[in-house]
């Protein structure tokens, strides 16, 4: 396993949810899986994707592409989120760990306030 791949407890919540070959389950599941997330997780070109671990890029990335089409991220993230949603304690621990990149928000929260306060309401 290298690092930053699906731990088995991981793959039991999102395998259920990746669809079947059309002959039946896909050899390498798990590590084309793992291999697409490698690519996202390092901003790297598909060609640059080690063969040594996750096997040829173009068969990982043709495998993204189906399972993008098919609308199996999107599922996949719903199912994600439902499942979080169980645990609503650990959620408030996300959320309370955010932390605004840059002063936007601030200024633009500012800048209401002052137009508020100009109008007298």
């Amino acid at each position: 396993m290298a690092c930053g791949d699906l731990t088995d407890e991981e793959w039991s919540l999102i395998e259920p949810h990746l669809p079947l070959g059309e002959r039946g389950p896909i050899p390498d599941l798990r590590r084309q899986f793992n291999a697409v997330m490698w690519r996202f997780r390092t901003g790297s070109p598909w060609r640059d994707l080690p063969a040594a671990e996750y096997g040829p890029w173009c068969t990982v990335y043709d495998r993204f592409r189906s399972w993008a089409v098919s609308g199996v991220f999107e599922r996949l993230m719903q199912a994600v989120i439902a499942e979080a949603a169980r645990y609503p304690g650990d959620a408030a621990v996300v959320a309370s760990s955010f932390t605004p990149a840059g002063p936007g928000p601030i200024h633009i929260g500012l800048d209401v306030q002052r137009q508020v306060e100009r109008s007298g309401t």
